[in-house]
């Protein structure tokens, strides 16, 4: 254990000149607990599940479609051998240039067999491009990175439910067996003690018809079976050979549920069974014995059809043979159901209806019956069913060519492959255009894991346990992190040391707590039990040093017995008995330690094992020596089910520096509940006090302090934090910032260490040096160099700004893994999202009513809020059925002020200003053209071309953006034969706009702690409240925001903040392992600041004191991504709806803003009746009277009653349609003709159309 307040060096850094730059180097933590292991690679799950794809995944695909025969059997077979990827043709930065997919050539060898000569034929066939995994973790399709999310999912297996029967109060058990791919089997009792089954979801049939059919299957022992003899068929499957399997089960029980099911049964022996279950599966068939023999061979025991996959059968053997032990489980390699598996569902069944002792059950929320599915699984699951339908067209060729013409490339169509690998690709839920907003948003992308996708939940049909926090999901899924929508619960975050095992299952890290030591001779018979009398004994497991974690034992090492008598005083050399020594030494006794054979006592209880007494005592002929209990640096991983069995103490249990806990009992957790325990029954203990949360939740500050609603706000709130300008880590931290930067992938981080060679704007070159600082030589006779390319004001997925910043010097040295670049987001390796600014908690004339946020002119002033956004515009220049489309200069009826920035070619400079509507690109698009007159002909054979009818279809800027263009790129059909142009495109152009938006009122704020509100007003900085220094504030919130909230973090953060921004200094405090309020009292003493953290303000505008001190500090505050810039909109006319001839809705059809049912309740309460009337007639809909009162004003004369409203015309005709006879009068009760004449669409005034624009402008 770590002593207190110690300060932790972060990655060596060269700092900017500065105030603090100095300090900045060093991080103070308060943190008490010292993590046994370093955080984990965050982005370790990809990329191990798509590297175990490559090399395993695509071998079991192979393995598992080869042979393909043709459809008899007799003429063609084709296996595939070995695969391999090829080199990318282009790298990932060029995928991103040029909208390309990162991917790489697979190769197969494939082998094509004529049965009937023998003769073999090979070849190396192209199986298409496949998408690469970069080695952040994500995959560049078409130019956009994706990721794919890990999907929580049941594990296939078998699961027991129960249901209370209202009429009789009996708990009444079912089963499912489900395998990961075939039919489900369902197994159901009612209140009569009747067990049904329902086969593949059909209807039910006792479950004895089911039990008479398959012991006419005989099982072999290469794992595949067969029918018995048809003759066999009907001595087989009596009640009594039933009867016999089942033996003295149901005996000492009240219900006899096998004697019942038997009397309902209606078949006799299998040949009945087969023939029944046939009926009840094919109703519509003629049922014939190998027609059912068949059909319920390809249901359970055929491997193409049925797959339990390895989890599915470990979970069985879990289930069904383990908890009993009576019988020897089957192998993980046998993945189609057994006969004896059935025995064991019903089995359980009954012994479940009948209340069997220590038997309950299943809990289908537990972590240990749902597992995670990766990338490479999910990749391979969807390249099984490309195989599936290419394995199609391959047997229809085979029955098609001739067998001596057949070759494999002739044979095998790609097509279903890329298609199907495209198409998940592009539309599966679970590939995800990757939220690229921050460095933390990309991260938690990678760590999501989501119950939705094809095989999961559905939101709709998802209840409450499925969504809830489950005690399992401790250290495995973040309890707090989960979107407030409706998918809630559904969509979670992998907490921070969590990792998926081979199986999927979720693993959670624990120190390892001895209560005894095994001697030499303990060690050896426990491995020699293990591989149960298998020959070589070798060691089960490894053994490590309890206080440093060194690896003292390798798993798998061949073990030898210890001699039975060794000379103490001479070295021993024995491996066993030097670990046992070192297991040993420094221990304190349990027990007093006699040598069997002399019965002389070697050491006394209580007593501190020396290294020679350790080394006696190991060499004794005992197997255990009892301990104090002594929390280790081994740590072991262990998943949901598994940890049930153990006492796991928490990480701020109290700890000596021996590792021996301090107090006689702890707190702990055994089998899912909290409890006090005694030191001698704990068996694990955390890792770590943030194990239990993710990477988002782990860097809240003060996380204890705030309440789960407003942290999970918080969480999800910093992953919208938009990249600044000058990024500024926070003040008052947790001390894993440089971790979440380090493994999101937007820094950059050196390969080798060695010495900075050069640095410019956009590349480093590093020379490699060695681990003695000498340099290291290439092949070539070379100094070793690393170049890293810098990304440079490149487009986000969600339009914020990638800059990476050397944050390196010439002539610096660095070592590997060292941060040499920062992002968007990062400030010298730490993830920095947001700003450190002196805040106030006070009202201020109302200006902060409602989370309201009043801001300071200076953060606006110099650039402290200001952020990068770039908008990526796109046109393309098709072939269309009147010509091609053209990008042009010349463009019809447009002046030259709006042709000022374009080039030649007609597309904008880079670095032109912009404003709505200027034209980015022109182009042109033919018209449709009416028969021409002589002189349209005659001007036509004059001018040629330049004279036909053409529209202007250009690329304009949109309503309210404006902005500097920084990129053009220009893609040619023919010039760019490499670029995939989709069908009927001859060019397409790209413009890149870069906007600097500044704080401004609207936009939104929060802070960590779910603490969020709108900026109300921006107030001159000589306005702001100010300190006694005359320092002003930069942000006044509003106090009551604080106490109904619950989330005081942010009080203590502020206190905090303010001590620490005064003495220079930058703070780490871990979450449930931090700063305590004695610390922040002790640190506002050293700042000399009030220990109440309030302080007298002055009025900015009269230079008075306020009545009351003011709570005032440094806060972190973050800009999300919730800009005023995007959402403003006004409309004065515009666009119409063409049916209801109403104004378009939304920004971006330039709509209008819907007046509502409640709001004309509120007209209609006020009494405003000509507003009212104005609003549902020449406002909306009002065809004829909107263009007359547009008239009106533009000539200044009174504007006219209005008319009839559209939306009233298309209510007539609907009620007409109803064969409704619908007239209306005037209030003199005269009949009124409704003009249906649209004569809107032909008004025009002054050459304005305010029917709207054309919508394909």
């Amino acid at each position: 254990m770590s002593p207190k307040n110690v300060h932790v060096a972060l990655p060596p850094l060269i700092l900017p000149n500065g105030p603090r730059a100095e300090e900045r180097k060093l991080r103070h933590t308060f943190g008490q607990e010292r993590d046994a292991i370093d955080v984990p690679n965050l982005i370790e799950t990809q990329i191990a599940s798509f590297n175990w794809f490559r090399s395993e995944g695509l071998k079991e695909l192979f393995r598992e479609i080869s042979p393909i025969t043709d459809f008899t059997g007799k003429n063609l077979e084709l296996r595939f051998g070995e695969f391999a990827f090829g080199t990318p043709r282009h790298d990932e930065h060029e995928c991103r240039e040029y909208d390309l997919t990162y991917s790489a050539p697979l190769r197969v060898s494939v082998q094509l067999r004529i049965l009937s000569t023998g003769e073999i034929k090979e070849s190396d066939t192209f199986l298409g491009d496949f998408p690469l995994m970069t080695e952040n973790g994500t995959f560049v399709i078409n130019g956009a990175e994706r990721v794919v999310v890990s999907q929580l999912i049941r594990s296939p297996g078998v699961y027991f439910s129960a249901e209370r029967d209202p009429n009789t109060g009996r708990d009444l058990h079912s089963a499912k067996l489900i395998p990961n791919r075939g039919a489900w089997l369902e197994f159901e009792t009612n209140r009569r003690d009747v067990v049904s089954v329902k086969v593949d979801r059909k209807r039910k049939i006792p479950v004895t018809v089911l039990l008479r059919a398959v012991l006419a299957w005989r099982p072999e022992a290469n794992g595949e079976g067969r029918w018995c003899d048809d003759s066999e068929l009907t001595s087989n499957g009596h009640n009594e050979h039933i009867e016999a399997v089942f033996g003295t089960l149901e005996e000492k029980y009240e219900h006899k549920y096998l004697r019942t099911t038997l009397d309902k049964d209606n078949t006799h022996n299998s040949k009945e069974a087969l023939i029944e279950l046939y009926k009840r599966l094919r109703p519509g068939d003629p049922p014939t014995l190998d027609n059912a023999k068949s059909l319920l061979e390809s249901y359970f025991f055929s491997e193409r059809r049925y797959d339990l996959a390895k989890v599915g059968r470990y979970k069985l053997n879990k289930n069904l043979y383990e908890r009993d032990g009576t019988m020897d489980p089957p192998s993980l390699d046998v993945r189609v159901l057994l006969v004896r598996d059935i025995y064991k569902i019903i089995e359980r069944l009954i012994q479940l209806n009948n209340g069997h002792p220590g038997m309950k059950a299943d809990d289908i929320d537990h972590l240990g019956n749902r597992r995670v599915r990766t990338v490479g699984e999910l990749i391979q699951q969807q390249f099984r069913v490309g195989l599936l339908r290419m394995e199609r067209v391959i047997k229809e060729r085979m029955s098609l060519v001739e067998t001596d013409s057949a070759t494999p490339n002739s044979l095998i169509n790609i097509r279903p492959v890329l298609a199907a690998i495209r198409e998940w690709f592009g539309g599966s839920q679970l590939s995800q255009f990757m939220d690229q907003t921050n460095p933390l948003a990309e991260l938690t992308n990678k760590r999501r894991l989501s119950a939705l996708g094809p095989g999961g939940l559905s939101r709709d049909r998802a209840g409450f346990e499925v969504r809830d926090v489950h005690h399992s999901h401790y250290g495995r899924i973040c309890p707090v992190e989960t979107p407030e929508g409706p998918n809630i619960g559904l969509i979670g975050t992998m907490s921070t040391f969590a990792r998926v095992n081979e199986m999927g299952f979720l693993e959670t890290p624990y120190r390892r707590v001895y209560r005894e030591i095994q001697t030499a001779q303990g060690i050896y018979e426990e491995a020699k039990e293990l591989v149960k009398g298998k020959g070589t004994v070798i060691a089960q497991r490894e053994y490590r040093d309890i206080i440093t974690g060194d690896l003292l034992l390798v798993q798998g090492s061949v073990l030898t017995a210890p001699p039975k008598k060794t000379d103490i005083e001479e070295e021993n050399t024995h491996l066993l008995q030097s670990v046992s020594t070192a297991l040993l030494t420094h221990q304190k006794l349990r027990e007093d330690i006699v040598d069997p054979e002399t019965g002389k006592t070697i050491a006394e209880e209580g007593s501190i094992i020396t290294a020679a007494i350790a080394k006696r005592i190991a060499a004794l002929p005992l197997r255990t020596v009892q301990i104090h209990p002594v929390v280790s640096r081994d740590v072991k991983y262990i998943t949901a089910d598994e940890e049930e069995k153990y006492a796991i103490a928490q990480a701020n249990a109290l700890v000596d520096e021996a590792g021996r806990f301090r107090a006689s009992e702890v707190s702990c957790r055994y089998s899912g509940e909290f409890e006090d325990m005694d030191i001698a029954k704990i068996d694990y203990m955390d890792v770590s006090p943030k194990q239990v949360v993710s990477v988002s939740t782990a860097l809240i500050p003060f996380l204890e302090h705030d309440d789960a609603n407003r942290a999970l706000m918080g969480s999800n709130m910093q992953r919208q934090a938009v990249p600044l300008l000058r990024p500024d880590a926070p003040i008052v931290g947790t001390g894993i910032e440089h971790l979440a930067a380090r493994d999101s992938g937007q820094v950059v981080v050196a390969r080798h260490a060695g010495t900075v060679l050069s640095v410019s704007g956009d590349t480093i070159i590093v020379e490699q040096t060695d681990a003695m600082g000498n340099p290291v030589i290439n092949e070539a006779g070379e100094i070793a160099r690393d170049e890293y390319r810098l990304r440079k004001f490149m487009r986000s997925n969600q339009d914020t700004c990638i800059n990476q910043r050397p944050s390196v010097v010439r002539g610096q040295k660095i070592k590997k893994n060292d941060v040499i670049a920062d992002s968007s987001s990062t400030d010298h390796g730490e993830l920095a999202l947001g700003q450190n600014v002196l805040v106030a908690y006070m009202p201020w004339e109302g200006g902060n009513f409602e989370d309201a946020i009043l801001v300071s002119e200076r953060l606006v002033r110099e650039d402290v809020f200001t952020s990068i956004h770039i908008e990526r515009y796109e046109i393309e220049a098709r072939e269309t059925k009147l010509g091609p489309e053209e990008i042009t200069r010349d463009i019809p009826n447009v002046g030259p002020e709006s042709l000022r920035n374009l080039d030649e070619r007609g597309i904008i400079y880079v670095g032109a200003e912009v404003h709505p509507n200027d034209i980015l690109v022109g182009k042109i698009t033919p018209k449709g053209e009416t028969e021409l007159t002589a002189e349209e002909r005659l001007l036509r054979a004059i001018f040629g071309e330049k004279a036909r009818e053409v529209k202007d279809s250009s690329l304009r800027v949109q309503n309210g953006v404006r902005g500097k263009v920084i990129g053009v790129k220009r893609f040619d059909r023919t010039e760019n034969p490499d670029v995939d142009l989709s069908v009927g495109v001859n060019q397409k152009v790209q413009i890149l706009l870069c906007q600097k938006r500044k704080i401004s009122a609207g936009d939104k704020m929060a802070g960590r702690h779910g603490n969020k509100g709108v900026v109300s007003r921006i107030l001159p900085i000589e306005d702001m409240p100010f300190l006694e220094d005359g320092t002003p504030v930069d942000i006044i919130l509003n106090p009551i925001g604080v106490p109904s909230r619950m989330n005081l973090g942010q009080i203590l953060e502020t206190h905090l903040g303010w001590a620490a921004e005064k003495l220079g200094m930058r703070i780490a405090t871990p979450v449930f392992d931090g700063a305590s309020e004695e610390d922040i009292h002790e640190w506002q003493q050293r700042a000399e600041l009030p220990t109440d953290g309030k302080i007298s303000l002055y009025d900015g505008r009269t230079g008075n004191l306020f009545h009351n001190p003011v709570t005032v500090g440094y806060v972190y505050v973050l800009k999300l991504a919730h800009l005023v810039e995007d959402k403003i909109h006004a409309r004065s006319t515009g666009p119409y709806s063409l049916v209801t001839q109403q104004p378009l809705g939304g920004k971006a059809q330039f709509g209008g803003q819907r007046f509502g049912e409640m709001e004309v309740w509120a007209l209609e309460a006020y009494g405003a009746a000509y507003i009212l009337q104005e609003m549902l007639t020449v406002k909306s809909d009002d065809v004829v009277g909107r263009v007359k009162t547009y008239e009106a004003i533009v000539k200044g004369e009174a504007i006219q009653e209005a008319g009839v409203p559209e939306s009233f015309k298309v209510l007539i005709k609907e009620l007409q349609s109803l064969g409704l006879s619908v007239d209306v009068l005037s209030e003199d009760e005269e009949p009124v003709q409704l003009n249906d004449e649209n004569d809107g669409d032909t008004i025009q005034l002054d050459g304005i159309n305010i029917m709207g624009r054309e919508r394909d402008e």
